[in-house]
């Protein structure tokens, strides 16, 4: 399996890749940079447009537009580009993180501290009326989320404790928290995630220079070495959902290499699943 370089970017710090169906195009996101990027593999066009602050998540609407993971809360920007929040809450020194849209078109948004303290995160579930509920409370930084192929499973990441955890998920609640996959020192922490039509768990391992798939019984087995060391998230995209999109980051590197910042593809690495959009 070899990769590719679909955007050159030199992204602060790129995150949260995520296929748009109803447009054919990849959205991912500069958290640091305020930006969210969109890509159309066909055509090869791509747009950048700046927030007005942090942001660690965009997904596409049922509706058209974007739902967004920032700094003061969860906003939604509008097909005509407007944009207005959907549920604000600014807590000093912390900011939205990765976000994940489960089967019933809830937005899973977590959060974490700047200074990444350790408990000073959340994981909250929000759906389309603005309503939000706090999931997980004491999180450190929020990560990689996403569900089985049947919605009965959700898997999850916080990234300090280098687990990949697993819940039984009923539709809107979770449960029963147990280790899922453990990723040993040295090879790097466990970021984004996404699951695959086989149930496999794929995740991007930050200082690990690496993405790695899980079976759906917890083993190991596939790594696809990258070639720069701070792999963020993944998702896949493109025709049948075949090739496997990779955001990278370059913040907190003395001397990034090249690529460093950019969208990677790992073409025909497996088949996705069809992501939902949130319903709002």
């Amino acid at each position: 399996m070899t990769w590719e370089a679909a955007v050159r970017a030199e992204a602060l710090l790129g995150e949260g890749p995520t296929w748009d169906p109803a447009a054919g195009r990849l959205i991912w996101v500069d958290i640091l940079g305020s930006r969210v990027h969109t890509y159309d593999p066909g055509s090869g066009r791509r747009s950048v447009r700046t927030t007005g602050q942090h942001v660690g998540a965009a997904k596409p609407r049922a509706g058209g537009g974007l739902v967004l993971n920032l700094r003061d809360g969860v906003g939604l920007l509008d097909p005509d580009g407007s944009f207005r929040w959907l549920h604000r809450d600014p807590v000093p020194g912390r900011r939205g993180n990765d976000a994940a849209v489960a089967p019933d078109g809830s937005l899973w948004a977590g959060t974490m501290r700047y200074d990444e303290a350790p408990g000073g995160g959340t994981l909250s579930r929000l759906t389309g009326d603005g309503s939000a509920e706090v999931v997980l409370d004491d999180v450190t930084v929020s990560n990689g989320t996403g569900w089985s192929p049947d919605g009965r499973l959700m898997y999850y990441v916080d990234s300090p404790t280098r687990r990949i955890d697993v819940f039984d998920h009923d539709g809107e609640r979770v449960a029963g928290r147990r280790r899922f996959a453990v990723v040993e020192e040295g090879a790097g922490f466990p970021d984004g995630l996404t699951v695959d039509a086989d149930g496999c768990v794929w995740v991007a391992l930050w200082d690990g220079g690496a993405v790695r798939r899980y079976t759906p019984d917890g083993t190991l087995d596939r790594v696809v070495e990258l070639p720069v060391p701070r792999p963020t998230a993944c998702a896949f995209g493109g025709t049948g959902l075949t090739d496997l999109y990779v955001t990278t980051a370059r913040t907190g590197l003395s001397a990034p290499s090249a690529l460093a910042g950019s969208l990677l593809v790992l073409p025909g690495a497996g088949e996705g699943l069809p992501q939902p959009p949130f319903r709002g």
